[in-house]
């Protein structure tokens, strides 16, 4: 296979998609409009997908052959971003990393590294595998981690709903590991031991937009002081992800509540589809920092 022979322009890295359901098609559009990444190859499993469909119909090159399709390539991808699910992910890194790409886990595996971009971008070209954790968790992580900076956190609960029409198969097989990883994340970069992690599939019409609401328990939480912190971590996520917004925030006796609302940018996906769109642009801006990290080689990578 030669998808990606002498695709890679000067100072590019190529990549490719491995699954084309909801994240992997609204993440292929992103990456087209990179000016650091060259997108080689969307790769699924069935050519009737939609996802394959849309694909090919903006002239990137397609296969059915799953990993192995990133595999049997004569020169290796410089990076792969896995949007397919949580069990399938540690074989496709057993099969990429021996070929030096680096894959960037949108899936909720917990096998690799957790990234934030604006809390540990340091980590990014430290790490092989490194783990987009979940939509709930880019949307959280970030402001918690300010909050538990700032004052003493004894307890957080991350509550999460997504419209269902914006839940692919790929995350509906994966709702435990959903929850289990966003636990993971945020008592790994808050430092809070006691979390608690809810996802809710709302079927409302019109579809619900993105929402991630946090409750905590802690000392001195001011309205005044929790919406200082809230105000900077906000600022930093919408840098990447323009549709993040913060709907609430305020504390009262030791409780605090903040509500945070994402919607997309609209690429090949609703505006109520901010799941899709934060952890979407969260990868891009991880893949684009890794470029720029390898830049007076990149695009030679893995020559």
């Amino acid at each position: 296979m030669t998808y990606n022979d002498n695709r890679t322009a000067p100072g590019r890295l190529s990549v490719a998609v491995l699954g084309a359901g909801l994240i992997g098609i609204d993440l292929m559009a992103k990456i087209i409009r990179s000016d650091r990444l060259d997108l080689g190859l969307v790769a699924g499993r069935d050519q009737a997908t939609s996802g394959l469909r849309q694909a090919a119909q903006l002239g990137v090159p397609v296969a059915t052959g799953g990993v192995q399709s990133l595999v049997d390539v004569e020169r290796p991808f410089d990076v792969v971003f896995d949007a397919t699910s949580a069990a399938a992910h540690v074989e496709h890194v057993e099969k990429l990393s021996p070929l030096g790409t680096v894959v960037i886990d949108l899936t909720p595996s917990r096998n690799g590294r957790m990234i934030f971009p604006t809390v540990n971008r340091e980590d990014i070209s430290a790490h092989r595998d490194l783990s987009m954790v979940s939509c709930g968790g880019q949307a959280a992580v970030p402001v918690l981690r300010a909050i538990a900076q700032a004052h003493r956190v004894d307890y957080v609960e991350v509550v999460t709903t997504a419209a269902t029409l914006s839940i692919g198969r790929g995350t509906r097989l994966n709702l435990d590991e959903y929850v289990e990883t966003t636990q993971e994340a945020v008592r790994l970069f808050t430092g809070v031991p006691d979390v608690k992690a809810i996802l809710n599939i709302s079927p409302a019409r019109p579809p619900a937009t993105f929402r991630v609401a946090m409750s905590l328990l802690g000392e001195d939480l001011t309205t005044d002081s929790l919406r200082s912190v809230v105000a900077g971590a906000a600022a930093e996520v919408r840098s990447f992800a323009k549709g993040f917004e913060v709907k609430a925030c305020s504390a009262n006796d030791g409780r605090g509540f903040v509500a945070v609302e994402v919607t997309s940018s609209g690429d090949r996906i609703p505006r109520y589809a901010g799941n899709l769109d934060i952890i979407n642009s969260a990868a891009l801006l991880v893949a684009e920092s890794y470029a720029a990290d390898r830049l007076p080689i990149a695009g030679v990578v893995n020559s």
